[in-house]
């Protein structure tokens, strides 16, 4: 089934052109692969910082589609030059630093990018709008993380749900949250903010169920002796990376102007469960151990989201079971360190 009639989403009305920030990401590029698959005719900007030293290699599958530009975000000279250049018709922002348990060891860094990128690309589209009447789409990507440790009584999580940080990369993506709502009441903005619950992506290491999926295939490799692991007593509700991305382009297309919607899946599971279930997939027996280094100085554990909300406004629905997204990952993890183990 291809993805314009799985999401409800005609690609004959879709936008001419986005532009993803954090395109060589994980998710970014995820998010590019889904629409040059839905929209081949849609051109995909980019943006990556003068002196990156990521690799673009996430970008393999879709590189010919993606035109990629050198802008720093925390840079606002660059910003609104880039912006003014390209006028996207769409913007999703998902460049952010978003380690939450290095936002611990790192707080001003990730404080300081996280928000002066976000007013950057803000305050530039405002600057434009007066001068050149350009007002795009922005999909501004927030994370369940501000929700903070939620009491019980407020579970399912809905919107309405207090924010209340529980990270330094929490008070980021609040603050985040926040200026694009105050853009999009003060200056008439076009944003809509998306809450998304933790996903399955093989793509991004410093994710517990992709740092366990690696583990995992590293011993069955016989390079590594045994799994470590920190708070296994956490709850998260999971979603395939790639339903979460159509689900970010179902959100640009259709969701209101100034609101925020959760996004997430639709299995709830313990952190512990959900290692145990890796472990059973596994080819060879996979000893664990708790490391202390792994343990949040503060952690949210109570994870699961109402997204009727965006259903109601989208219409959209996973594709992919729990099951496939457990499987994909483990065969991704595999096959990444098998190149590993070829290319050394």
């Amino acid at each position: 089934m291809d993805p314009s009639s799985r999401y409800q989403l005609n690609p004959n009305d879709f936008y001419k052109s986005v532009l993803i920030t954090g395109i060589t990401g994980s998710g970014g590029s995820y998010l590019a692969e889904f629409i040059s698959d839905l929209s081949p005719s849609t051109k995909i900007f980019g943006v990556a910082r003068w002196h990156s030293t990521t690799s673009a290699d996430n970008l393999a599958n879709v590189s010919k589609y993606v035109s990629l530009h050198e802008c720093d975000l925390t840079d606002p000279f660059s910003v609104f030059r880039i912006l003014g250049d390209l006028k996207p018709d769409c913007i999703f922002h998902l460049a952010s630093h978003a380690n939450v348990r290095a936002s611990f060891e790192n707080p001003t860094a990730v404080l300081r990018n996280n928000i002066e990128s976000t007013t950057n690309i803000f305050e530039s589209i405002r600057r434009l709008a007066v001068t050149d009447g350009y007002r795009p789409r922005v999909l501004m990507c927030s994370t369940s993380e501000v929700y903070g440790q939620v009491s019980p009584n407020l579970v399912p999580i809905r919107e309405s749900c207090p924010l209340s940080a529980s990270s330094p990369y929490a008070v980021s993506k609040i603050t985040q949250d926040l200026l694009a709502s105050t853009y999009s009441i003060a200056y008439e903005l076009d944003v809509v903010i998306t809450r998304m619950f933790a996903y399955i992506n093989p793509r991004r290491s410093d994710l517990f169920a992709t740092s366990f999926a690696l583990q995992v295939a590293r011993i069955e490799y016989g390079l590594q002796g045994q799994l470590l692991h920190g708070n296994l007593k956490s709850i998260r509700t999971l979603i395939d990376v790639r339903d979460a991305m159509a689900a970010y382009v179902a959100a640009a297309r259709f969701c209101e102007k100034g609101e925020a919607y959760n996004i997430g899946g639709t299995t709830s599971i313990e952190v512990g469960d959900f290692l145990e279930l890796l472990i059973s997939k596994a080819r060879t027996k996979i000893p664990c151990t708790l490391d202390h280094r792994l343990v949040r100085p503060a952690d949210v554990t109570l994870q699961i989201p109402d997204t009727s909300k965006f259903c109601s406004a989208t219409s959209w629905k996973p594709k992919y079971s729990f099951e496939e997204s457990v499987d994909f990952l483990l065969e991704s993890c595999r096959s990444r360190v098998d190149r590993e183990l070829r290319s050394a």
